[in-house]
């Protein structure tokens, strides 16, 4: 049975260790079409999100009270960016629909493309990107910038399927580590980096299609084993998702977050009046939720700590 107030549905009791009792969502802005890709930059204490079909990234800067802020423009044209990250050194990591590639910002603000084909045939639309301790860079390859112009340029798969991709900066190797998605998404290792979590939202487009978040291995030498289904989602699709420093996932969901512990058991949720796209932890602490929900950005403190890994 679960229990309901306010924000918070606790559905294991566990769950309500991990909310604050007294804190509240709060809606910081409002005035996107679509959010997306939030990525937190500690040194700076500011995060970046995407408004895909606006062709723009965003910056919210919190106020001296850590509870309300701006946002401003960071960059437009954007090619329709989606999924954000960080690299082992600071630079900020992007899934690019528009562009059908995954580019990294220098420290200097120069734009660097690092992958934008298989076996030289374009990518889809780069959705949700990922970058391990060693370096490299993995992220998930579905069609949705492609099938109209609203969230990229509207064009047709090339190298045939929709696959989850591992590259090597180091040697510019691409490696296909998953292909049996329908249309893989959300992606987050786990905070040791021996699983690694994808959600598809294959019933986007087919009521009959995955709507799950599967578990991989990650072998010593960055191949994949296992991928069970971690966890199904009753409530509109899985879409980003971030673990926390036990190993916790947090998801976006059709009725807000929904919080599942290592053993794939749903502890409870947070509601959002929004449907919610990505979430990363933020804040010095890493201990506030921001929170991507359709038009809007909100945030919410918890007594967890998001996993120092992106």
């Amino acid at each position: 049975m679960s229990t309901r107030k306010n924000e918070y549905e606790i559905i294991e009791a566990k769950f309500g260790h991990l909310i604050g009792g007294n804190m509240r969502l709060r809606q910081l802005w409002t005035g996107a079409a679509w959010t997306e890709g939030p990525v937190y930059f500690r040194d700076g204490d500011y995060l970046l999100f995407s408004d895909i079909p606006n062709d723009r990234i965003l910056r919210f800067v919190p106020d001296l009270t850590g509870l309300d802020g701006t946002v401003s423009v960071f960059r437009q044209p954007a090619h329709n960016t989606n999924g954000h990250t960080r690299d082992n050194e600071g630079r900020l990591v992007s899934c690019s629909h528009g562009a059908r590639c995954v580019f990294r910002t220098e420290l200097d603000g120069r734009v660097t493309t690092l992958v934008d084909n298989y076996n030289g045939e374009r990518l889809n639309s780069p959705n949700d990107v990922v970058v391990k301790s060693d370096g490299t860079v993995w992220f998930t390859d579905p069609p949705y910038g492609i099938l109209t112009d609203l969230e990229g340029n509207a064009g047709e798969q090339e190298y045939g399927g929709c696959h989850v991709f591992r590259f090597d900066p180091k040697d510019g190797s691409v490696a296909a580590v998953v292909t049996d998605f329908v249309k893989p998404n959300g992606i987050a290792f786990s905070p040791d980096e021996r699983f690694l979590y994808i959600a598809d939202t294959g019933a986007s487009h087919d009521p009959q299609g995955p709507r799950h978040i599967r578990k991989f291995d990650v072998r010593d030498d960055n191949t994949l084993g296992g991928g069970e289904v971690f966890a199904i989602c009753h409530v509109g699709l899985f879409d980003g998702f971030r673990c926390d420093t036990a190993g916790r996932i947090w998801s976006s969901a059709g009725d807000g977050v929904h919080c599942f512990d290592v053993d794939g058991t749903l502890l409870g949720k947070i509601h959002v009046p929004e449907v919610v796209s990505n979430v990363c932890f933020g804040g010095k602490k890493r201990n506030r939720l921001y929170i991507c929900g359709t038009t809007s950005l909100y945030a919410i403190y918890v007594n967890v700590q998001g996993a120092l890994l992106p």
